[in-house]
């Protein structure tokens, strides 16, 4: 014991320890968190989701579920939790998970909308459930959380390819304003892909597009971007673009923004909802 004290162990868990050059990655946390449990128990929640490199945010417990009340172990660090009869196991890493659609119900419960259907429209995208599946499965299921779940399976799209994508997409939702349509593809007269459209307007040929930094910084995305906005022009689409302060610092504006926007091409609109204000705080 005194030499796991020293400097060439670190603890991860009351007792449990890695050597001290190990990079804590994922895969070691849950390992070490399912170390102190009984061979049946698995990750999940955020820890199964990081496993599955999906975007969640750093959590500062490891999250395992074992499969009856008596087997939980009390631990700093570690979040247990008691599966449902039904709940079903894969294997990722080499380490026991919760299957896609069980993870999802459990992220129901830790996580706001928002995340949640960041990570829903992430797991269409890997390709781990379809919209369909998911939307089937939370409705049929009467776990814990399984209202929320259904809420946030509502929100989740096919074809979404980031998380602020994902997060101004559901500012624009949860403001009243028309769901704009995902990924939209820009073809010619032979049916050929020109462009595709993240999130938009189609019949009223508005595009609302978010640009993070890399569209600043890289000075061949940039000169990109300059022709595809002279494209766009030449055929009378409007184009509003967001970047990361106008959803965190300024969500109000960008609403405001699209609104008019939609408005000037006679797009009728009802009255703006706040409900958007509960989803995304401004400091």
């Amino acid at each position: 014991m005194k030499v796991l004290r020293g400097s060439r162990f670190r603890r991860l868990f009351r007792g449990v320890y890695v050597a001290a050059e190990v990079t804590v990655a994922a895969e070691i946390q849950a390992g070490a968190a399912l170390a102190l449990h009984p061979a049946d128990a698995f990750a999940s929640h955020q820890t199964a989701a990081a496993l599955r490199g999906l975007p969640v945010a750093a959590c500062d417990r490891a999250h395992v579920t074992v499969m009856r009340q008596e087997q939980r172990v009390q631990r700093y660090g570690v979040a247990c939790h008691v599966a449902c009869r039904e709940t079903r196991v894969e294997q990722v890493k080499g380490i026991r998970v919760s299957a896609p659609l069980d993870m999802f119900i459990e992220l129901a419960g830790v996580l706001s909308l928002v995340d949640l259907v960041i990570v829903g429209d992430a797991m269409v995208r890997a390709g781990l459930f379809t919209v369909l599946e998911l939307q089937k499965f939370c409705a049929g299921t009467s776990r814990w959380h399984a209202r929320r779940a259904r809420r946030g399976a509502a929100y989740v799209r096919d074809g979404v390819d980031s998380p602020m994508e994902t997060r101004l997409r559901m500012l624009l939702v949860l403001a009243g304003l028309p769901e704009p349509k995902v990924n939209h593809k820009i073809v010619d007269a032979n049916g050929w892909v020109l462009r595709r459209l993240d999130l938009s307007y189609p019949a009223i040929k508005v595009i609302v597009e978010y640009n993070g930094r890399q569209h600043a910084d890289d000075p061949e995305q940039y000169s990109t971007d300059i022709e595809r906005r002279e494209e766009f022009d030449d055929e009378e689409w409007r184009l509003i673009v967001v970047v990361s302060d106008a959803i965190f610092k300024d969500p109000g504006h960008t609403i405001m923004r699209v609104a008019r926007a939609l408005r000037r091409r006679g797009m009728r609109l009802g009255p703006l909802s706040d409900a958007w204000r509960a989803h995304f705080p401004v400091g």
